[in-house]
């Protein structure tokens, strides 16, 4: 069976209940919560807010994976940084700032995971030389902003660039957006460590979390 980690896109849980679908997703096997964070300037979109993101920490003893997609996030990142633990994940978007690495560094210096988001837009080549610097990867399959958009098939030559370069730069590669059973099939064994779930395949569906996150690990790869 593939090592791979799940992820739960937590925009796309029942708000009514927030507590009970965190503990349901971790009494489930789900590895990690992910947390969109919008600004309404970068994307035009608002998901997620600050407090939603403490209230799951406080949840949850797993990780969490915090997507910031604001507008030159060094300006507030620390209000995000302040409420995580060791081990949680910050990504930005590179072209949201004007020298990413600063941002970066305030990740690092919290002894937080590192990480940087690619938009479907953003070349391999404009991310390169951050490579070296992060520690994850999560590459957008669709345009940011919104749940339950249709995949990019020309994300997946990109996918290939850094599957090729990420045991010398030493990253883990992460998927976001129309996150299917095919994706999960093609891209783990080809070295993707991890998928953000969505409507796709998570949330809405019919049975209990752990059984859907149960087929998706015993999916014939």
């Amino acid at each position: 069976m593939m090592d791979f980690k799940l992820s739960a896109s937590m925009m796309c849980a029942n708000y009514a209940n927030l507590g009970k679908e965190v503990r349901d997703l971790e009494a489930g096997g789900i590895d990690s919560f992910h947390i969109d964070i919008m600004d309404g300037r970068y994307v035009p979109n608002y998901a997620m807010s600050l407090n939603d993101l403490r209230c799951i920490r406080e949840l949850t003893d797993r990780p969490l994976d915090v997507h910031l997609m604001v507008e030159h996030p060094s300006n507030t990142i620390e209000i995000f940084i302040n409420s995580l633990r060791e081990g949680d994940t910050v990504y930005i978007h590179p072209e949201a700032e004007y020298h990413p690495s600063t941002a970066l560094q305030k990740i690092i210096n919290a002894k937080l995971t590192p990480g940087i988001a690619i938009n479907p837009g953003t070349s391999f080549e404009t991310v390169h030389e951050m490579l070296r610097i992060v520690r994850r990867v999560l590459v957008m399959a669709v345009n940011p902003g919104n749940a339950g958009q249709m995949f990019l098939p020309y994300v997946g030559k990109k996918i290939e660039k850094l599957l090729s370069v990420k045991d010398e730069m030493k990253f883990e590669l992460y998927w976001d957006g129309a996150c299917g059973a095919d994706k999960i099939k093609e891209f783990a064994p080809r070295g993707v460590k991890g998928f953000v779930l969505g409507t796709t395949l998570l949330f809405g569906k019919k049975g209990r979390y752990g059984e859907t996150l149960r087929a998706i690990r015993e999916l014939n790869i």
